[in-house]
């Protein structure tokens, strides 16, 4: 088997070059890592299950007619996704108050906001990733006052969206965090979704008893982190009880 070349590797997934020009392939890693990647470990099993979720995620906005840059899952670690190029921007939705907008604010966590808000942060893991406004992104050219329309469009699409997928899992949205790309085709460019959308990018609470089920297990060091995942996995119906155990132990591609 031909070696793949890498395109590029990041904290939590690789890049490869894809079997047909316009395709990447991305690898789910189980590395976990916080607070700008001073805080790192290996979580057996979580990429397995960052795949499982952002494979079902991803499928169900294609369907409703929000791009994004998911063609297929590959296998447990793998999926095939159209290149595109990453707007440096990271894109938050807040429903409720949690993690650094309560720091910042002062207002306690799981206050519910007025309204969902959409804040911008500037890609850039060296400088921790700086809250930006919408006037910085135009006047240093991120993205183009267009592309900024279209991608809070479509993240406050994805927002009602999700807040239902999860309201029917019994699991509360608070927020989450998603990156968009261009993709060319021809001479046209489109803004779709990129990256991912699991436990990872979402903060996601139980609705009965308020238990966290996301990445702040392992930045609070609350453990059961696979665990919270695989029952996020569970009550959206993409793997059965006797299968959770079978993802958490694989390690493979």
């Amino acid at each position: 088997m031909a070696k793949r070349r890498k395109i590029y590797e990041g904290k939590a997934k690789i890049l490869y070059e894809g079997p047909e020009p316009g395709t990447l392939i991305q690898y789910f890693k189980d590395d976990a890592t916080a607070f700008n990647n001073e805080k790192r470990a290996v979580l057996d099993g979580k990429g397995v299950l960052n795949n499982r979720i952002s494979e079902f995620v991803m499928t169900q906005l294609n369907n409703i007619g929000l791009p994004t840059h998911f063609l297929k899952r590959l296998n447990m670690r793998e999926q095939l996704i159209r290149e595109v190029e990453i707007i440096p921007l990271e894109v938050i939705c807040r429903n409720v108050a949690a993690g650094s907008m309560s720091k910042r604010l002062g207002i306690e966590e799981g206050t519910p906001l007025p309204r969902s808000i959409i804040e911008f942060c500037y890609k850039k893991d060296e400088l921790g990733d700086p809250m930006v406004t919408e006037e910085h992104i135009t006047a240093f050219n991120w993205a183009t006052h267009q592309e900024i329309d279209d991608i809070l469009a479509m993240t406050l699409r994805i927002n009602d969206f999700l807040t239902g997928l999860f309201a029917g899992a019994r699991i509360k949205l608070v927020d989450f965090k998603v990156e968009f790309g261009r993709l060319y085709e021809g001479e046209m460019v489109r803004t779709v979704l990129a990256d991912e959308i699991s436990p990872d990018s979402c903060r996601l609470w139980d609705m009965d008893t308020g238990e966290k089920m996301d990445k702040d297990r392992f930045r609070r060091d609350m453990g059961g982190v696979t665990e919270a995942y695989a029952e996020v996995a569970r009550r959206l119906g993409i793997i059965k009880e006797a299968g959770g155990a079978e993802i958490l132990s694989f390690n493979g591609k």
